[in-house]
């Protein structure tokens, strides 16, 4: 049984476990098709995805690896309010300058609120979507590297269309659920461990 260290031992782990021959060729597909829809849910981003620029407010274009805004500001100022473009707009309509105290996303680009009444340069630190393992050129991440269960048993229910009635596909699925369950409340720590509740009266 082989060791998953990166995208190729992963890739053995899985016809190890599924053990049939014509699924083999298979592999590199269960596993992008995992990790997909992984960074697709923002309960997962977490710190190793994190990533920082700096973008003038004139010329705020939408990284291309963004996947969402951790937290925005503008020099020597207060983070902005994170807020939908619909939001963003109605609060504060264009042709209405002043410093921004609001960000959204609209399409392509950054907008916010008020329209800048000049040229600001915005500190961004977003979660960044990860290069698929294929294309890393060692294979790894931090995935691999620290939760070698969580990639080799999400890659695995992505053969359950082949498997059908298989029941390893429901061993599989306890298991990818523990694992991402360990891995959300691992970053939930990180991010708010040591803070204290905060009592508020209805």
């Amino acid at each position: 049984m082989a060791v998953i260290t990166n995208y190729e031992t992963l890739g053995t782990a899985i016809g190890d476990y599924l053990a049939r021959d014509d699924l083999a060729s298979f592999a590199p597909n269960f596993i992008q098709n995992w990790e997909e829809r992984f960074y697709r849910q923002p309960l997962n981003w977490a710190s190793w995805m994190e990533s920082s620029t700096s973008l003038l407010t004139t010329a705020a274009t939408v990284p291309g690896d963004f996947l969402g805004i951790k937290y925005a500001s503008l020099s020597s100022s207060a983070p902005l309010q994170r807020v939908s473009s619909q939001m963003l707009y109605s609060t504060w309509p264009r042709g209405i300058p002043g410093k921004p105290r609001m960000i959204a996303r609209d399409g392509t680009s950054f907008v916010f609120g008020p329209e800048p009444d000049g040229e600001y340069t915005l500190t961004l630190r977003y979660f960044a979507k990860p290069t698929v393992l294929r294309s890393v050129v060692d294979g790894t991440n931090w995935l691999t590297t620290n939760a070698p269960d969580l990639c080799l048993y999400g890659a695995l229910l992505e053969a359950e269309p082949f498997l059908k009635n298989d029941g390893r596909i429901a061993v599989w699925r306890d298991f990818y659920t523990d694992a991402l369950a360990d891995y959300r409340d691992q970053w939930k720590e990180e991010e708010f461990g040591g803070s204290q509740m905060v009592a508020t009266l209805g």
